[in-house]
């Protein structure tokens, strides 16, 4: 049975990409039908099993806020930010990792490019790490 099945509008959800958020509209007859409004601004669409419709995500990445286990996220302190050079340089070798909004670092593979190119046009830096 899908994680989603009895979502209704406006309950309280928590993603791994974009933290807190609810849900704004429920359409059971779509692919996607759920879609969850972030305290961001961001709307994105999602399956009832909590996979969201960009990026490349094979696993449940929206859960019920009272549900969430965070214990094994990352959401430590950057020791060291990198230059430009180096970003390039780790991400060409797939040993580069990012913050994504909500706090959790994971690899850019996992991020959305429309993302990571506003971050690296901004020079935000300080969200880009070495894969520990």
């Amino acid at each position: 049975m899908p994680y989603f099945k009895k979502a209704k509008k406006g309950d309280k959800v928590y993603g791994l990409i974009f933290g807190k958020g609810k849900i704004l509209e429920v359409y059971p007859d779509s692919f996607y039908p759920i879609i969850i409004e972030f305290d961001n601004g961001y709307e994105v669409p999602y399956t009832e099993e909590g996979i969201p419709s960009w990026g490349n995500f094979k696993k449940q990445t929206m859960f019920y806020r009272d549900d969430v286990d965070l214990t094994d996220a990352d959401f430590s302190p950057l020791e060291k930010i990198l230059s430009p050079k180096k970003i390039i340089k780790l991400r060409e070798k797939k040993n580069l990792e990012v913050r994504l909004p909500s706090g959790i670092w994971v690899g850019v593979k996992k991020a959305d490019e429309t993302y990571l190119e506003s971050i690296l046009k901004r020079e935000h830096y300080h969200l880009f790490r070495k894969k520990k």
